[in-house]
């Protein structure tokens, strides 16, 4: 079996998740929530992951990192959080959903929104971005990388253009946080959300929000938090006022160990190598006949993704084949990314993409690109 749909999520974690996943199922209490031993060291656990997040991503402050359950609910929370009726985002065409359908909920509430358009190979206008913030914009939310082509954005030009027009920069990293280095007070981030369960390499339903100081974002959602028990709202202190309800304690711990090891590893030396078999990928279909690829692969800063339709085939026909036959599994379909796929004319077609992981191999490279070759000859 070959897995190449790590923009999905990546199957293979490493073994010292696993263990950490394993051994809190045992032994955590809940964050928060009691003052005898057992609580007190999960709240020490995921203070520490608190703090690895903060570094991991350059942020200097681990009480602005708030726990969610994925990058989806990170994002509708700082979407639904920071909007008033009457202001302006800026937005783009290589959005996910997560990004897509919270911003189109925010419109019915008379929030304004613009999405800047991508030419066919996934590249936006930073000059366009530019000319669309207003009088009126609070920020501007964009992906780092396309889920769909792998094309990046140059998050530290927006970072620039944003605190130079004096509105918020809220990134979503669910396809480049693991992979590709992001330094958020570098950038000028002023709100990140990630998940957990791709690049990190750590458990499934974790993610998180890092929010800059000074950065106010509404509660999401209120209830249990362990502190100020008599008062009616929600408390309004950091991680807490984000943080409703018990957290995903063990795959917290999970969460901890999986970026610990990916900074042993080198986010560097991960993406590297990533890219290396993308790439290697790329050159071996690119030419081969009815094939057809998308996106920019004249830029060198991607994401490790590669997709592709061959002929007029339905992608979920060539994935099925891929699936039954050679055991290569990819995804096909629209991504959840309909603008995406406007732009590139598949909107009918969907495409068949391919994505890559440190527990991937050259060899496996090589050998969907020789099943590819046979189903183009058939």
């Amino acid at each position: 079996m070959i897995y190449l749909d790590n923009a999905a999520t990546t199957l293979r974690k490493p073994e010292c998740v696993r263990k950490a996943v394993y051994e809190a199922m045992g032994t955590l209490g809940n964050y928060g929530r009691g003052g005898h031993g057992i609580t007190l060291e999960t709240s020490r656990k995921i203070y520490e992951a608190r703090e690895a997040i903060a570094g991991f991503f350059g942020f200097g402050n681990p009480s602005g990192v708030a726990f969610t359950c994925n990058a989806t609910e990170a994002l509708n929370t700082v979407i639904q959080g920071i909007f008033d009726p009457g202001e302006h985002v800026v937005t783009t065409a290589l959005e996910h959903n997560s990004v897509l359908r919270p911003l189109y909920e925010m419109e019915k509430t008379g929030v304004l929104v613009t999405v800047l358009p991508a030419d066919e190979k996934g590249n936006i206008s930073y000059e366009e971005m530019e000319q669309a913030i207003g009088d009126k914009t609070r920020a501007v939310v964009c992906t780092h990388a396309s889920n769909v082509t792998g094309n990046m954005l140059d998050i530290e030009r927006i970072g620039k253009l944003c605190r130079r027009k004096g509105v918020l920069f809220v990134l979503d990293a669910s396809q480049t946080a693991g992979s590709v280095p992001i330094q958020m007070e570098k950038c000028g981030i002023d709100v990140l959300c990630f998940t957990g369960h791709k690049g990190l390499m750590g458990p499934q339903g974790t993610g998180g929000i890092c929010v800059r100081e000074g950065v106010e974002i509404r509660p999401l959602k209120a209830g249990g938090s362990g502190i100020h028990s008599f008062e009616r709202e929600h408390p309004g202190i950091m991680p807490g006022r984000l943080e409703a309800g018990t957290l995903n304690g063990h795959g917290i711990v999970g969460l901890l160990s999986a970026v610990e090891y990916v900074k042993q590893a080198g986010v560097e030396n991960i993406g590297a190598y990533e890219q290396k078999l993308a790439r290697a990928f790329y050159e071996g279909v690119r030419e081969i006949p009815g094939v057809k690829v998308y996106g920019d692969f004249e830029k060198k800063e991607r994401a490790a993704i590669v997709a592709l339709n061959m002929g007029e085939y339905d992608s979920a026909q060539v994935s099925d084949e891929l699936s039954c036959t050679y055991e290569i599994y990819a995804r096909s379909g629209a991504h959840c990314a309909p603008l995406m796929h406007q732009a590139m004319g598949t909107q009918e077609q969907g495409a068949v993409r391919f994505s890559f992981s440190w527990f991937n191999t050259m060899e496996e490279v090589e050998q969907t690109v020789r099943a590819l070759r046979e189903l183009a000859a058939e």
